[in-house]
């Protein structure tokens, strides 16, 4: 071998060992400095929750060093568009000075974060425009469409004008999956062919990497949800099309579909190649919103029980994603409250504080254990020592446990929108005696393990009286709200069997759990608002209307 090749054989050599060295230094950056972002989801079209995470110094202290202000606190509602044309929104008119004054709260907010030094994102249905400047330019037809030139030229310039009227914000998170209007009188939303990666995606998104990453030098994160989130070949597709940067971040919630228990982990995590936010519900929407203990940090970080048998090759957790491609995450973003519509409503914290404690700390120290971070939790957050720490750890992964069960079951036998908020719809239950038989069982488990729960939460020593009533009073909760949900699957189970007696059994067991249930009050003075036998929102088939027509089947 000559000299020539020797050298060159060399070269060879440094340019892999520096490639390979350059992939680890990327992906150990990565985590050093991950996003760690705090949402708080007002409901819409209510007035804003009251929370102690509004608050930027508190989730500071909690190890989260970026706040994400909810869709109806964002810049897009609030700038004046004079840079397009002043008559959009006139001086004097009331649009123009509802726009003024939610300008000014949101500065305010925005200094706040400032004051803690952490950074600013706001959350922003796209597209979404004055009414006066739709009809103004009679685009009602096509401002949902980011190909028309017009629709990207306004787009563009909504972005320059929010980042110039808004020096302080850091990044913009883009959703496209829904557009919500509750608290946005004078503007409308709309956007074509959103599950398209090339009529729309793609090309939005490039429309706003050029606006926000390359000539701002500000953060994008683009969420998948409702778009791109459970298709593969669209994800990928995207994933393609776009050129990653630096400031240019998916966003993806860790479930498939919305936050239910037995959704499958999202297969689009560690996929692609742009980094990942993870997105994560505290106080889940379908399961109490915080009124009843319900720990999901463990599953999230280390894997929930119905994930244990996905394809080997398939992440099923955050603590898989980080470890086996470290270099696509990003961070995550909790949503400390909120999420859906109306109740429960909570008076205290604590359920919702536990999960995003424990993921907000997690998330920058991906080194350490779950249980390492649960555990500094029980003694720096609670006080707690000793025993109390471990019979605290068993009554959090019971309730994982229990509420998997009794709102569906491990295999995913009911379908998951059966009940949600504070309201309870007729169970569905999939096809097949096995199916069914396998899927009361579990409703048992359920009641038993939600009993286990309330006997721990009874004989740990709280630091004080006000701790204690919360933790069990919102253990008997779930306890009794558990109990009315078996009560009407065994129900539907007994009518699709055409038992009436049974069906008359177990009609009398809901009268008495709805009466139990709706006595918690008289004695436990920190617990949520219940949920109601008349509630309907997003409710197909409401189940005490229901069971009111089964009544007259004696």
């Amino acid at each position: 071998m000559n000299k020539f090749n020797i050298l060159k054989n060399l070269v060879l050599v440094a340019l892999v060992f520096l490639s390979t060295l350059e992939t680890k230094i990327i992906g150990q950056n990565t985590i050093s400095n991950p996003l760690i972002l705090d949402m708080v989801h007002h409901n819409p079209g209510e007035a804003p929750y009251q929370s102690a995470y509004n608050n930027p110094s508190v989730i500071k202290e909690m190890g989260y060093n970026g706040k994400v202000y909810f869709l109806f606190e964002s810049p897009a509602l609030a700038i004046n568009w004079e840079s397009v044309d002043k008559d959009i929104l006139p001086k004097g008119t009331s649009d123009r000075k509802w726009v003024d004054e939610k300008a000014a709260q949101i500065k305010k907010m925005h200094q706040a974060c400032k004051e803690q030094d952490i950074a600013i994102y706001a959350m922003s249905d796209l597209v979404l425009f004055p009414k006066r400047l739709i009809e103004k330019y009679k685009i009602q037809e096509t401002f949902g469409n980011p190909n028309n030139n017009l629709t990207e030229k306004l787009i563009r310039a909504q972005i320059n004008e929010m980042f110039d009227q808004f020096p302080d914000l850091d990044g913009l998170v883009v959703r496209i999956g829904e557009t919500y209007l509750h608290d946005a009188p004078y503007h409308l939303g709309a956007i074509n062919n959103k599950n398209n990666p090339e009529k729309t995606i793609i090309p939005l998104i490039n429309i706003l990497k050029e606006e926000i990453c390359e000539k701002r030098d500000k953060q994008l994160i683009f969420r998948t949800w409702g778009a791109f989130d459970r298709n593969m070949k669209d994800y990928m597709s995207v994933s393609n099309a776009i050129e990653p940067h630096k400031n240019l971040i998916i966003s993806v919630k860790h479930v498939e579909g919305d936050f239910h228990r037995s959704n499958e982990f999202s297969k689009v995590i560690g996929q692609g190649r742009h980094r990942q936010i993870i997105e994560v519900q505290s106080a889940r929407e379908y399961e109490g919103k915080g009124a009843y203990p319900n720990y999901i940090a463990h599953g999230v970080i280390a894997g929930f029980e119905e994930h244990a048998n996905m394809p080997e090759e398939q992440i099923n957790s955050l603590s898989e994603f980080v470890e086996k491609k470290p270099e696509l995450y990003a961070g995550i973003w909790t949503w400390s409250r909120g999420g859906g519509w109306d109740g429960p409503y909570i008076k205290d914290e604590m359920w919702c504080d536990l999960n995003s404690w424990v993921i907000a700390q997690w998330g920058q120290n991906t080194d350490k254990g779950e249980e390492f971070i649960f555990n500094r939790y029980a003694t720096e957050r609670l006080g707690l020592k000793g025993k109390d720490i471990a019979k605290f750890r068993k009554l959090c992964l019971l309730s994982a446990e229990a509420v998997v069960r009794g709102r569906n079951s491990t295999f995913r036998d009911m379908n998951p929108w059966w009940t949600r908020d504070q309201g309870i719809s007729w169970p569905m239950v999939v096809k097949g005696d096995l199916e069914q038989k396998r899927n009361l069982a579990q409703k048992d488990e359920s009641i038993a393990k939600w009993k286990e729960i309330v006997k721990l939460a009874k004989s740990i020593r709280w630091k004080n009286k006000e701790t204690k009533n919360h933790v069990i009073g919102s253990s008997e909760y779930g306890l009794r709200l558990y109990k009315i949900y078996r009560t009407l699957i065994y129900m539907d189970y007994a009518e699709k069997q055409e038992d009436t007696k049974e069906v008359q059994k177990w009609i009398k067991a809901y009268d008495k759990a709805w009466k139990k249930y709706n006595k918690l009050p008289l004695k436990y003075s920190a617990i949520a608002t219940l949920y109601t036998q008349d509630y309907d929102r997003h409710i197909a088939n409401n189940a005490n209307r229901k069971v009111d027509k089964l009544r007259e089947k004696k």
